[in-house]
């Protein structure tokens, strides 16, 4: 299960927290997965989010007009 998708773009955006970087070797092979099946992926770390929010908007936004 992703944090959000977007059907219309193909776009996958997940938040990570810290627990990701337990799991950096899970976290790269199911990004693979994903990639190789169309999906574009953005990551954003958790504090990011919290801290940066107006940026990491600009982000998605930026990365939808890309299409």
């Amino acid at each position: 299960i992703v944090d959000f998708y977007c059907h219309q773009y193909e776009l996958v955006v997940e938040v990570d927290g810290d627990i990701h970087d337990l799991q950096k070797e899970y976290d790269l092979e199911r990004e693979m997965y994903l990639t190789a099946r169309g999906f574009r992926i953005l990551r954003f770390r958790n504090k990011e989010v919290e801290n940066n929010l107006q940026d990491v908007l600009k982000k998605i936004l930026d990365t939808c007009k890309v299409t």
